[in-house]
């Protein structure tokens, strides 16, 4: 009972209002001596487009200048190291990434340690708005390098008028999607396809066999970081992830992409989907003439019963540990840009860090919810993953071309795994 309290709590249902809320849109800081550029880098979503716009804001201080690049998560993932590992002056002033950065960057001492900066500014901020297992996710140790700023999962998002045509009940498992994309057909005109998940790039296919490794019981790494991927839970993650694509995708796949499949689903071209809570957010009177008869449901499981295949991901603003500008100038900014009255209006278009804003959110969140206490969780904050997600990235794609089998696919991301792990000194040689 106790970790499903914390989990909800994560995504927000404990709600309580401080008195002391800013007005959104602000930022309250007084103009440096000096001029300064605030550079931040981070990728682009609906509420981390908001929260980026927000910390914008404080350009309109005197001598503050703040410069927003959003881009993919993989142009963010690959410029960043580039930039940081050097050890010179950080081309940025503010990160932003998720979970899966926490240990690699922070790892590789490429993160400022920001504990001082919390503590200070703890009460002025209500910092403890923010629940302590979201804090935990900014963790590497006991050093806190993130600043939480909104949660996220992957869940169902379907057509709720075609389900009642079909006389189909919404799928609970894997097992029953397959079920509704041969009912639909693959070949059917009417949709671009029954049925999607993000394998239209590498990375997509590393996340899905995470999430469906997980719900099969299945772990990245065992003892003494050797690979534990390529077992009997991997090549069955595997078989299951080939079928959805041959059965409930194929030509179709490599445009579903994130944005192709939140497109898809406002404009009627796609019945049903598993995807970020961040796009369901935005399933909404503005954006679609669907909105009534798209609705919304946990992540499937593999197996009936069992854990639902689906991440829980906090989305955090690091400091770099090179940063020239002044490191409290920028954690301020980074405060405004995360006060209660933007977590609020952040509420509307995803899920909060903060406890307070919980109530501003919308249909999506029983769904996101059950889905964060129901799934696998995250990566474990071991740097060797990060070499695991790059092999298994590099290999999976290629069981959906049929170069590969799934054991074929898993053993070759293992042994390059090995080689790369041990001449960084994760494994011993």
């Amino acid at each position: 009972m106790r970790k499903l309290m914390i989990v909800l709590s994560l995504l927000g249902l404990l709600i309580s209002i401080p008195a002391f809320a800013q007005m959104e849109g602000t930022c309250n800081i007084d103009p440096p001596m000096d001029p300064v550029d605030i550079n931040f880098i981070g990728w682009s979503f609906p509420i981390a487009d908001f929260n980026a716009g927000e910390v914008e804001n404080c350009g309109d201080v005197d001598n503050i200048t703040v410069n927003i690049s959003l881009l993919s998560s993989g142009d963010v993932l690959e410029q960043v190291p580039l930039a940081l590992s050097g050890g010179g002056d950080s081309p940025y002033e503010i990160l932003h990434a998720s979970n899966g950065q926490v240990g690699g960057w922070g790892g590789n001492g490429w993160l400022m340690p920001l504990n001082d900066l919390v503590e200070k500014y703890w009460d002025e901020y209500d910092l403890g708005d923010i629940p302590e297992a979201v804090w935990d996710g900014g963790r590497y140790g006991d050093i806190i390098y993130g600043i939480p700023t909104s949660g996220n999962t992957l869940h169902l998002i379907y057509r709720s008028d075609v389900l009642e045509e079909m006389g189909m009940d919404v799928p609970g498992t894997y097992g029953e999607i397959l079920e509704f994309c041969d009912a639909v057909g693959l070949d059917n005109m009417d949709w671009d396809a029954p049925f999607a998940i993000d394998l239209s790039r590498p990375r997509g296919w590393e996340l899905e066999f995470f999430m469906v490794l997980g719900a099969y019981g299945g772990t990245y790494l065992g003892e003494g970081n050797m690979p534990a991927f390529h077992g009997p839970e991997g090549v069955a993650a595997v078989e299951l992830m080939v079928e959805v694509y041959n059965r409930c995708m194929g030509d179709a796949a490599t445009m579903m992409t994130n944005n192709g499949m939140e497109t898809g689903m406002q404009q009627g071209t796609l019945p049903m989907t598993k995807l970020w809570a961040s796009r369901a957010a935005v399933m909404t009177a503005e954006t679609t003439d669907l909105v009534d008869v798209i609705d919304f449901a946990p992540a499937p499981s593999v197996e009936e019963g069992g854990p639902l295949a689906s991440s829980i991901w906090s989305d955090f603003y690091f400091i770099p540990a090179n940063v020239t500008a002044d490191p409290d100038l920028i954690f301020r900014i980074i405060m405004e840009a995360l006060d209660v009255s933007s977590q609020q209006e952040a509420a509307k278009i995803g899920i909060p860090a903060r406890d307070s804003a919980a109530g501003f959110g919308g249909p999506y969140l029983p769904a996101s919810n059950a889905t964060a206490a129901g799934g696998v969780g995250n990566y474990d904050k071991n740097p060797a993953v990060n070499i695991v997600i790059a092999k298994l990235s590099d290999f999976l794609p290629l069981t959906a071309t049929g170069e590969l089998s799934p054991q074929e696919a898993l053993d070759a991301a293992a042994d390059a795994y090995i080689e790369e792990a041990t001449a960084q000194g994760y494994i011993e040689g």
